[in-house]
Order: C-alpha cells, then sequence, then structure tokens
C-alpha cells in the first residue's frame, strides 16, 4: 500500500494573498488553439476559446466556466497559491460574458528546463520528485481511476498509437524500429499482467497530473511549482504513479540528461516509500516517449516536414527503454569453484537484477541456516537427487513469479542436468521472458584450489563433490570465461545479455 503521511514530505502550501502587481515586467501573450494567455505584470490571465475541438468541448460559457473552476481546482494540487481563482469577465452592462483564470505569473528564467545544467539541477529534480511523491499520497483513487492501469487499458493505448503510426513506417520511421518497439510492448504486457493487478491492488493508481514537462516546473527560492496539468479529461490524469514520473523522466532525457531522469525515479522511490520495478519505469518512459512520436508523426502528416527529426528521436527513445526494460531470466551455472556465485552476484549488482541462489534454497528447505555446514557424501543428505528436484522446483517457481511482477532474475545454481534447464526456459517462456544461460568455465585445478579456500559461504562443495560435478557440468550454454579478471567476466555475461538496443 502506499506509505502513510511521511514527515519528510511537506504539508499542503497555503495559498498566499496576492502581491501588488510590479509593472517593470513586460506584458506579453501566449496563444495555443484552446487558449489565450496574457501576462501583465506579476499575474497571468488565462481565456478559453469557445471552441469544440472533439475532445473537449468549451462553446458554452457555461463549460468554460466549470473548465477554469476544474483546472483551477487540480492544479492547486501541484502549485497551491499560483492558481489564485476564477474571474468574470464582464461587459459593459455589467454581465458575465466569459471567465478567466488569475495565476501568479511564474519567472520563465527559472524554469526546470533552463536549469538543467546549472551545478544546483540535481538538488531541483530532488525537489521535484519530493513533490509530486507527496501530491500522489494524497491524490484519490477509485475503481474509474483504477480502470486506467489495467491490463486490458494499458494495451489499448499502445495498440491505438501503433494504428496512428502505421502509415509513418517508412516515410518518417525506421519499419524495422517499428515492428521491433510493437514487439517489445507486447512481450512485455503478455506476461506482467499480474503486475499491473497488482500495482491496483497495492493502491499505486492515482489521479496525478498527466502531463509533466520540464518546461511546466519552476524551481522557486522556497521550492517547485507544478504547473499545467491536463484538465479537460480526467482519464488522461489517471494511471499508475510511475506512469506519471515517467513523463518528466522522458522529458529530462529528451533535453539531454539522462542521468537526471534516472536519478528523478530513484527519488521518487525514496520518497513514496516503495520499490518499484525498475521494468515498469521503463516501460512507461518508452511509452510517454512513443507517444511523443506519434505526436510528431502526426504534425509530419500536416506538412510540417521539421517534425520528422524529432519523431525519429522520440521514438527511438522509446525503444532504448523498451530494450532496457525488457524482462529476463539468467541462469548462471558451472561447477563449484567455477566462479558462478561471484559472477551471479556481480552481475545482479551491475544490473539490479534481482539474485536467487540454489544453496541458499537449499538450506532453506532443510530448515537450517544459510552458513551452517550440512556436508554429505555426494547424492546424499541435503543432495540427495530428490532433495536437489525440490530446490530446482522451488528456484524456478520463485523465479517465475518475480518475472510476472517485472523483475529479472539472475539463477545461481550448478544447472548440470538438461532437465533442470529446460524447466527454466519453459518457465521464463510462461512469463513471456527470455532465458539466456551462462556457463562459468575454468580449468579444473584452478576450480579445485578455490573450493578448497572456501569459507563461510552456503555452498558445502568440497573436493570430493567438486570434482564429481565437474565431471557432470558437460558444456550448455554461453561459455564464461572466469579464470581471469571478474570486470572481464562480468562484461562478457552483461554482453551475452544485452538487448542490441540498449
Amino acid at each position: 500500500m502506499p506509505a502513510p503521511a511521511d514527515p519528510r514530505l511537506p504539508p499542503p502550501a497555503p495559498v498566499t494573498p496576492p502581491a501588488p502587481a510590479d509593472w517593470r515586467t513586460p506584458a506579453g501573450v501566449a496563444e495555443t488553439h484552446i487558449s489565450v494567455v496574457v501576462f501583465v505584470g506579476d499575474r497571468a490571465y488565462k481565456l478559453l476559446k469557445p471552441v469544440d475541438v472533439g475532445f473537449l468541448d468549451y462553446s458554452t460559457l457555461e463549460a468554460r466556466r466549470r473548465a477554469c473552476q476544474r483546472e483551477v481546482e487540480l492544479n492547486r494540487r501541484f502549485a497551491p497559491d499560483v492558481y489564485l481563482g476564477v474571474l468574470d469577465v464582464v461587459d459593459e452592462r455589467g454581465r458575465t460574458c466569459d471567465h478567466l483564470i488569475a495565476m501568479r505569473r511564474m519567472p520563465a528564467e527559472r524554469r526546470l528546463s533552463q536549469l538543467l545544467d546549472a551545478p544546483e539541477a540535481a538538488d531541483h529534480v530532488r525537489a521535484v520528485a519530493r513533490l509530486v511523491a507527496a501530491v500522489h499520497q494524497r491524490s484519490p483513487t477509485s475503481p474509474a481511476v483504477q480502470a486506467a492501469a489495467t491490463p486490458e487499458a494499458v494495451r489499448g493505448n499502445w495498440e491505438d498509437n501503433f494504428a496512428q503510426l502505421r502509415r509513418f513506417a517508412g516515410p518518417v520511421l525506421d519499419a524495422g524500429e517499428v515492428e521491433r518497439v510493437a514487439s517489445l510492448v507486447r512481450e512485455y504486457l503478455d506476461g506482467r499482467a499480474p503486475l499491473l493487478l497488482r500495482r491496483i491492488r497495492d493502491g499505486w493508481v492515482r489521479d496525478g497530473h498527466g502531463d509533466l514537462l520540464a518546461d511546466d516546473v519552476f524551481m522557486l527560492d522556497d521550492g517547485p511549482r507544478v504547473i499545467d496539468c491536463l484538465a479537460f479529461d480526467d482519464r488522461l490524469r489517471h494511471g499508475d504513479v510511475v506512469a506519471d514520473v515517467a513523463f518528466l523522466a522522458m522529458d529530462l532525457e529528451r533535453l539531454g540528461h539522462p542521468g537526471l531522469g534516472a536519478a528523478l525515479v530513484r527519488w521518487y522511490e525514496e520518497f513514496s516509500g516503495e520499490r518499484h520495478p525498475a521494468s515498469l519505469a521503463h516501460h512507461y518512459i518508452a511509452y510517454r516517449a512513443h507517444v511523443r512520436a506519434k505526436v510528431a508523426c502526426l504534425r509530419v502528416g500536416q506538412g510540417d516536414a521539421a517534425a520528422a527529426a524529432a519523431a525519429r528521436d522520440a521514438h527511438r527513445l522509446a525503444l532504448r527503454h523498451l530494450a532496457r526494460g525488457r524482462v529476463r531470466l539468467v541462469l548462471v551455472g558451472g561447477a563449484p569453484g567455477a566462479g558462478k556465485t561471484t559472477l551471479a552476484e556481480r552481475l545482479s549488482q551491475e544490473t539490479g537484477w534481482m539474485l536467487l541462489r540454489s544453496d541458499e534454497i537449499r538450506k532453506d528447505l532443510a530448515g537450517i541456516g544459510h552458513l551452517e555446514p550440512a556436508a554429505a557424501p555426494p547424492d546424499r543428505g541435503i543432495y540427495a537427487p530428490e532433495m536437489t528436484e525440490r530446490v530446482y522446483a522451488e528456484l524456478i517457481g520463485r523465479a517465475r513469479r518475480l518475472l510476472e511482477l517485472g523483475e529479472s532474475v539472475v539463477l545461481d545454481a550448478s544447472w548440470t542436468a538438461a532437465a533442470h534447464r529446460a524447466r527454466a526456459r519453459e518457465a521464463a517462456a510462461a512469463a513471456c521472458a527470455p532465458a539466456y544461460e551462462l556457463r562459468c568455465d575454468v580449468p579444473a585445478q584452478v576450480a579445485a584450489a578455490r573450493v578448497s579456500r572456501r569459507r563461510g559461504d552456503a555452498s558445502d562443495a568440497r573436493a570430493q563433490i567438486a570434482r564429481l560435478l565437474y565431471e557432470r557440468a558437460g558444456e550448455w550454454g554461453v561459455r564464461v570465461d572466469t579464470s581471469g579478471s571478474l570486470e572481464r567476466a562480468v562484461a562478457d555475461a552483461i554482453a551475452a545479455v544485452r538487448e542490441p538496443e540498449e
């Protein structure tokens, strides 16, 4: 469940009264197809145009009044002292003819997008993560909100995008990349229904911002203000909290700061009090980038040829994150002393993937401590064949559950039996995750020397068992030479499981 109120998170800021206008600031006007914003002194006044564009209808005075009130209400969650209220526009007879949203004018030079190269950029991004986490904690959820994050809804959003992009595959986007994106998305969603449903059950689907962009974040002396949430359609704000954060993470990467984008996700985890699966963040960053690619393609279709480059960049950003977020199962095996545990641990550390060890599971099933000695002759005691079957069944079962929850998994075991490797591949396929098999390999005398020096480890393998398992190991999977430097072996292992687009 979402964490309770955290004393590290700020309470809602009080709404401050308007200050006297500062007429030294030049006036200005900004216009979109649905609104006009007039900047006067230190105020901004937003007028909604009387238009009906299909996805929103502002054609009546009452519709514009409701829309203005709703926009103020929703945006006050992120910037309570910026959205001052709704004003009536009256004609010469005193009759209300329209409505305005009155706002404090934000200093353009304090946009987050303008501060990303500053020394304090990381501090700014951390402050934004803190604010967004606080707003998400207070934001409502309901069956209507939760409906936006069901497996069917998430898939439907992607499929709608694919349908609209199809005609741009070839003329604007690389056709092979378009197909690769679709394949990776469908693989992820086919296997991650348990994850998406669990996110709903745990309360991580909320009414958020819906359009977090660095241009709409202003860093003031007393903290960030985030403006301009998607107010015209509630459904566009509903979704997983990670999807909301992913919008800004994508935008930071688009602006040339991928490190800050990744840091934003980590800091959001810290302030939300939960570890969110990395694959889910990559998935939603990819989705946000894909939407941006779609919008750019539509602009190309309307005659803006310059938008083609932006479309390709956004589409490749989506592809990179889908590749990085691909959920995978990695078997790391070999005879005792071959370095499989050392390699598996380092691989897990380098990638952030979950690590499961057969030696620890064996001790768990036997009801003894991980470091408690339980040495026995070959195929006896806790190393009897029936116990080994239980160990691999538990190891593979745990791995499958983690895969379904969006976690890539590294499995440290001997993997000498082809039947065990086949079962692991079947579990990965059932969870729609690729499986990779890495066999650690060293000369027999090196393995024997390592085993003789082993102390304080869950493994009970000693010289006799090590020789037997070395003879049984055979050749399988991708060979990783672990007789040299660990760094080289880890690099080889990562290369063997890396996607070409990463």
